[in-house]
């Protein structure tokens, strides 16, 4: 168990922003900050974070809460791990008892395979350093690589013993289970005909390269063979599993991501070598795609850190033909692409191995072309003088712009196109127009073919309706929530008779706190929250609020169920919901919330009244029709409710039927 005391300091330390800023690219939006979704697909932007609440919410996907809740739900933590995750991040010791071999076997299975992983990694790192093999074979080859001991430790490299079951007998002996060594690729198990299972490690003999998530931890492993043998594969990756998707993983990534978001641009390169080589010389906004086609998982990885993506290639052909599909699963993310080649007979890792870091940069600023420069100039080259081939190359440019979805980009390229193609404007557009219906007509057939598919049902049940008391309640703790503690001048209405003798409001105006004015006013109704969560939320709002001043809304919400977070999260930002649309571009200046404190309280307890009254009138009117008698009392009872009705709408400015 994680002590009260570590939990309290992380919680202190923790910036939502820079957490969050970690794994998305945010960018200031007054007093707020946006980005795109992490959790969802999309290109314009609805994720907010507010520093000054500490909270988050991505209204694309409706998840929200604070820097807890975030790595909960993007990086799959337990809450004792995004809060060991964050310790480790703000130099936090964490005061916990170490985990019995006992608790490892009640860890559930995602978490058990996660800690097989970092065990795994921690003991090809100690074999490559502290045995003889280790030593002259895995430590012997990353030194003839040209890394340094520095590079070797920050990546985490290993060596795994070339013996048939070596981590497997030391890791049973650890207490790990047969299950998850099994089941996240390090162990092959193999039955035998007795019955009994016969064990063998996956990577033996192979230097380890670790892959590692955003945040640091390891999915799985990439494995070398340093000896040749023409039956075993070069390059030996983890079997996919619950922790581990090739698809969505970049190698590189945990070590490159600050410097994507820093320099806004991101070297995409092919292998585990290349990526650790160029991160040594320097350049350290670097990932590979482990050996994998780009897939546009992948590239939304990227997305998140920044919309440039600078793919960087050797000379070799085929790679050259391979990266055109690759460029065009970029642009279709909508992202600026461009590209790099090295000289013949070089690759990222070993031009980064030769030269300086000052000659790496200039190359890659001289030689880095656009997209649209560098397809049109190797087609072009493969056309020469064949007419038929040549008009081949345009169409196929042309596919690659009509995978753009900003209608400028593809003017602007579309005019490039036609200067180097020496093609007229009018006949390349001619020819994106008829990709473009294509598409759309294609688009169609599926559609159809989908509803076809499926049959409609029509859904006969009554559209179900807006619970009035659940929004009431919904906005009184929204408010105590953001303005529980704030001092504002009410208008309390008083009932009184005038000189005719009727029943009429008069407005007093009283100083009070938030929270006293509401907890006053249900007070004086004897109005109890009809939500569970709700109630119980508030209650200890309220309570709070009363014996603390200085009310934290962040060290609050450490103390409530992660769960209910969630939705509480969505009452705080919504406001900054509206951010997002950028009225003032359009000269629309919405009144901020603030402005209008108690008019919002006023009313919303008004109208948490009205409703009340309506529903003791209905269920009045029932009870006069269920029972026989004398109802003059109860319909008396009535006319007072709807006389009192009408007094609060008409303060609301109501119009009633």
């Amino acid at each position: 168990m994680i002590s009260k005391t570590t939990i309290d300091k992380v919680y202190d330390a923790a910036q939502v922003e820079e957490v969050i800023g970690d794994f998305v690219q945010l960018k200031k939006s007054g007093s707020n900050y946006k980005g795109l979704s992490p959790f969802t697909d999309e290109r314009t932007p609805s994720f907010m974070v507010s520093p000054v609440k500490q909270i988050w919410k991505d209204f694309s996907s409706g998840k929200g809460g604070n820097v807890v809740a975030f790595l909960m739900e993007h990086e799959l933590f337990t809450y004792p791990e995004a809060i060991r995750y964050l310790a480790k991040k703000y130099n936090i010791e964490v005061e916990e008892t170490e985990q019995s071999t006992e608790e490892k076997e009640q860890a559930n299975e995602r978490e058990s395979m996660y800690l097989v992983s970092a065990f795994a990694q921690q003991y090809f790192e100690d074999i490559l350093w502290r045995s003889e093999p280790g030593k002259a074979i895995g430590h012997s080859y990353f030194k003839e690589r040209g890394f340094t001991d520095e590079t070797i430790k920050k990546f985490g490299l290993g060596y795994s013993l070339d013996e048939w079951e070596a981590f497997t007998k030391h890791a049973l002996q650890q207490g790990y289970q047969l299950e998850f060594l099994e089941k996240t690729g390090l162990t092959i198990v193999k039955d035998q005909a007795d019955g009994g299972k016969k064990t063998f490690d996956r990577f033996k003999g192979r230097v380890m390269f670790p892959i590692h998530s955003m945040s640091g931890r390891v999915l799985g492993f990439g494995g070398r063979i340093l000896v040749n043998d023409k039956k075993a594969a070069k390059y030996l990756n983890s079997p996919e599993s619950d922790i581990y998707h090739k698809s969505k993983v970049l190698y590189g990534i945990y070590f490159a991501k600050q410097a994507i978001a820093k320099e806004d641009n991101c070297y995409l390169v092919e292998g585990y070598t290349d990526v650790i080589q160029m991160h040594q010389r320097g350049v350290e906004n670097v990932v590979s795609s482990s050996g994998t086609a780009l897939t546009p998982e992948q590239i939304r990885l990227i997305n998140r850190l920044t919309k440039n993506i600078t793919v960087l290639f050797d000379g070799d052909a085929a790679g050259l033909r391979a990266s055109l599909r690759g460029i065009d699963l970029i642009l279709e993310q909508g992202m600026n692409v461009k590209v790099c080649t090295f000289p013949e007979g070089e690759d990222p890792d070993s031009f980064a191995k030769n030269n300086s870091y000052g000659d790496v940069v200039l190359y890659l600023e001289e030689h880095s072309m656009d997209f649209i420069q560098f397809k049109t100039s190797l087609l072009a080259k493969e056309a020469a003088n064949d007419p038929i081939k040549r008009a081949e190359t345009i169409r196929d440019i042309v596919h690659s712009v009509a995978k753009i979805p900003d209608r400028i980009k593809q003017e602007v390229y579309i005019q490039e196109c036609a200067r180097m193609l020496q093609v007229s404007e009018a006949v390349l557009y001619d020819t994106l127009a008829q990709i473009t219906r294509k598409g759309i007509s294609d688009a169609a057939k599926k559609l159809k073919q989908l509803q076809q598919a499926f049959e409609v049902v029509k859904n006969e049940e009554p559209v179900e309706k807006v619970d009035v008391q659940y929004e009431l309640e919904k906005k009184i703790i929204q408010m105590l929530l953001l303005y529980g503690n704030q001092k504002q001048e009410f208008e309390d209405l008083v009932l009184k008779e005038n000189e005719e003798g009727d029943l009429v409001l008069q407005p007093e105006i009283v100083e009070a706190k938030v929270y006293e004015k509401i907890y006053l006013a249900l007070q004086e109704d004897e109005i109890e929250l009809s939500n569970e969560d709700f109630k119980a939320v508030y209650y200890k709002l309220i309570e709070e609020l009363n014996e603390n001043d200085d009310f934290n809304l962040n060290e609050f919400m450490t103390r409530l169920d992660q769960d209910f977070v969630n939705e509480l999260s969505s009452l705080l930002m919504e406001e900054e919901k509206y951010t997002l649309h950028d009225w003032e571009r359009r000269d629309i200046y919405p009144k901020e919330k603030e402005q209008g404190i108690a008019q919002l309280v006023d009313e919303t307890i008004l109208t948490l009244r009205c409703n009340l009254i309506k529903n003791r009138i209905a269920q009045l009117q029932k009870n006069t029709k269920e029972s026989n008698g004398d109802h003059s009392e109860t319909l008396e009872e009535i006319m007072n409710y709807l006389q009192l009705n009408k007094l609060l709408n008409a303060k609301l400015s109501r119009v009633l039927s």
